[in-house]
């Protein structure tokens, strides 16, 4: 993890290219649902069907999150980040003439707004909504929601110009040359960032985009989370960001728990 958002409410709205929201696409929802309720303390109420079954997951009355049916048992199951913009038809085709590809959409969905879902030129999959002022996550920096998105790829160099042009992003400048990573940044506010894994990124899971979540002790997270059935991937450990931990929920949808350094 680079570094996450430090306020706890989020901005009256989602600039262009900035996270705005993020989903779950499962095989079967009704132990999901129990699953993140149990770790998270989320509520759930119904969503939009563009894509199939969706419930809206609420923290305190707020939105933090959607789970979708997954129809296609072949495809992964995968957090996935959206990125807000102001013409999804425009973004398409601008992560199309990147080298990227647009497997959904553009369509409406409801109130949730117009979108898309597509990949980068490595395969690592996302998505793009249009949203009026306050609609996507609308609730940050407590735990149980999410604070930081990262894509983790086998080296920055052939993925960072796509994400620049296609969001607008800029880097941050390098502090370190011990390893592969990149902070994006909009407006010099850091926003995702990119870590390059070269040889030791899994074969079977391939480029991904990884979601952080809040919680309030990395540790008891992570004992809950093992208790209700999820699997620990990375024990939890010190970072100059907080104490963080890499896990999977029951299905095999990688996130990491991190409690932040104030």
């Amino acid at each position: 993890m680079t570094e996450a958002r430090e306020s706890a409410a989020p901005p009256a709205r989602h600039a262009p290219g900035a996270p705005c929201w993020v989903s779950l696409m499962v095989p079967g929802m009704t132990a999901t649902q129990k699953f993140y309720s149990a770790l998270f303390g989320w509520e759930f109420r119904p969503g939009p069907h563009h894509l199939g079954p969706c419930v809206r997951a609420l923290l305190d009355g707020h939105e933090v999150a959607a789970i979708g049916q997954l129809s296609d048992h072949r495809l992964p199951t995968a957090w996935t980040p959206y990125f807000a913009s102001d013409d999804v038809d425009l973004t398409a085709e601008t992560v199309r003439l990147c080298g990227g590809t647009v497997g959904v959409g553009p369509l409406e969905a409801e109130d949730a707004g117009r979108l898309v879902i597509g990949s980068d030129p490595s395969g690592a999959v996302f998505g793009v909504r249009q949203t009026a002022a306050r609609r996507g996550t609308s609730l940050a920096g407590v735990p149980g929601t999410p604070v930081w998105h990262e894509l983790v790829t086998f080296e920055t160099a052939s993925v960072v110009k796509f994400y620049e042009t296609v969001f607008g992003y800029e880097e941050e400048p390098v502090t370190s040359t011990d390893f592969d990573h990149i902070t994006l940044r909009l407006a010099d506010r850091p926003v995702v960032g990119i870590h390059g894994a070269g040889h030791t990124l899994p074969h079977d899971r391939g480029p991904h985009w990884r979601t952080y979540f809040e919680v309030s002790d990395t540790d008891e997270g992570t004992a809950l989370l093992a208790d209700l059935g999820g699997h620990v991937l990375e024990p939890p450990h010190a970072s100059v960001h907080g104490r963080v931990a890499t896990v999977a929920d029951p299905e095999g949808a990688l996130f990491c728990l991190i409690n932040r350094v104030r």
